[in-house]
């Protein structure tokens, strides 16, 4: 099992451009055999950073989902509607592996 972890540098001024965004790419994840874990925005603190967490059985069940989304209309769809936006500033990806207790 593998979590993809997304670190998110926003525009400020366009969280709810962002959380649209978001909320289109939790059903995605999902629809393409993931589990997504949810996307968390700005609160205190920091108003420019927010997190997307979503897992796959594996790096090559992650990787097959990145690939199909390049062909999907609906994650082209997705990727277009940050563009026109810019509520993207930059991000940057991890992968980890959950530890869950006994």
């Amino acid at each position: 099992m593998v979590t993809c972890v997304i670190h998110y540098r926003v525009d400020a001024d366009k969280l709810a451009e962002f959380e649209q965004y978001a909320k289109l790419w939790i059903s995605l994840v999902n629809k393409f055999g993931g589990q997504h874990q949810g996307y968390f925005l700005p609160s205190e603190g920091d108003n420019n950073l927010a997190i997307a967490m979503f897992t796959f059985a594996s790096l090559a069940k992650y990787e097959e989902y990145r690939n199909a989304s390049f062909a999907d209309e609906d994650c082209q769809a997705a990727f277009e509607y940050a563009k026109q936006t810019k509520c993207i500033q930059s991000y940057r990806r991890s992968f980890m592996r959950p530890v869950f207790g006994e």
